[in-house]
């Protein structure tokens, strides 16, 4: 579609407007092509490129912008992404040591924000089945018992039983053994349909409290988890393009809140093959018409589960946002693994 003189001058056009921010001119453009070419020559390129739709020119200025467009054939045939320096990326394991999974996905978040300076999103885990470590029944008060459940990737869940009647420390004992005997490693699943079956030939005293324990493990492990972390949406305060617009603005962080829409838009990373780049209207969310959010797939043992994204305008430095994304979406995946396998 275009020869290498209009790849090169649409190239230098989207670099030097993304670096200062204004339109950039056909002598600002002759000056950093490197091409030997008249400015007669340039502003014929400039209005082929117009015509094309890659460039637009605003009012108020004779200079031009990259369009939504431009910067797609930017972003997929004129872009060189540059390598991540070695200390950002240490800075990033460093941040994305095993622990807690909620804390790994807060980290990367917050992350991700840091580096690109715009907002930073990951998609929480989606989980396919819960294994059980551990169980645990505490008593705290005469009717209320503590039910601790731990999972093998870590994660803590607590809840308070409220019984008919009190319970003794043998009793709660003889329970917590029989569960972690028969059931530790398996499925939540599993354990439920395998207990209410065993429920008729526990002694009577114990029923209740493993019915209650059921009802109470199901609610805690299929809780309403956030759908993704953010952070860093205040970030987009200082970019003039948006905030300029206090209208959009609020859109954008009606967004935020609203999470569905945002969360459909995010699915499309976990069913792509590396990074993608969603670059203005492409995203199908009027919100982000003026912004550009780059995602990138991270996995759990060989398997998709989440995805890792950056949100901030179209005039991004995406060769500097596409390294970030992806280091920081593989060092997720291999903390996530790690910490399940040990």
């Amino acid at each position: 579609m275009l020869d290498k003189r209009a790849r090169t001058l649409l190239k230098t056009l989207i670099e030097r407007y993304i670096a200062d921010g204004q339109p950039v001119g056909s002598r600002l453009l002759s000056k950093y092509s490197g091409l030997d070419l008249s400015a007669a020559t340039v502003r014929n390129v400039m209005a082929d490129l117009e015509e094309l739709g890659f460039i637009t020119s605003p009012h108020t200025s004779a200079g031009r912008v990259p369009t939504p467009r431009g910067y797609r054939f930017f972003v997929d045939r004129l872009l060189t992404t540059q390598p991540l320096e070695t200390e950002k990326i240490h800075a990033i394991e460093d941040q994305l040591q095993p622990s807690q999974p909620q804390r790994l996905i807060s980290n990367a978040s917050l992350l991700v924000s840091e580096l690109t300076h715009f907002a930073g999103i990951v998609l929480t885990p989606r989980r396919t089945s819960l294994k059980i470590r551990h169980i645990e029944f505490v008593s705290l008060s005469e009717k209320r018992i503590l039910l601790i459940l731990v999972t093998t990737d870590g994660d803590v869940q607590n809840r308070i039983l409220f019984t008919e009647r009190s319970y003794s420390p043998a009793e709660l004992v003889t329970a917590t053994n029989y569960l972690n005997q028969y059931f530790a490693g398996h499925e939540f699943e599993h354990i439920r349909d395998r207990v209410k079956e065993d429920l008729i030939r526990l002694r009577s005293d114990l029923q209740d409290l493993m019915a209650a324990a059921l009802t109470a493990g199901d609610e805690a492990l299929h809780r309403s988890d956030p759908l993704y972390v953010i952070s860093g949406e205040r970030n987009l305060l200082d970019v003039a393009e948006l905030s300029s617009n206090m209208k959009r603005l609020r859109e954008l962080f009606d967004l935020f809140e609203q999470r569905a829409a945002l969360m459909q838009l995010l699915d499309v990373s976990l069913r792509a093959d590396g990074i993608q780049i969603f670059i203005g209207g492409e995203s199908g969310l009027s919100p982000l018409d003026e912004c550009s959010v780059v995602t990138a797939p991270y996995e759990v043992g060989g398997q998709v589960v989440g995805s890792v994204g950056v949100i901030g305008p179209t005039r991004m430095a995406y060769e500097h946002v596409i390294p970030i994304v992806d280091i920081t979406a593989k060092l997720l995946s291999s903390a996530l693994t790690h910490q399940i396998a040990s």
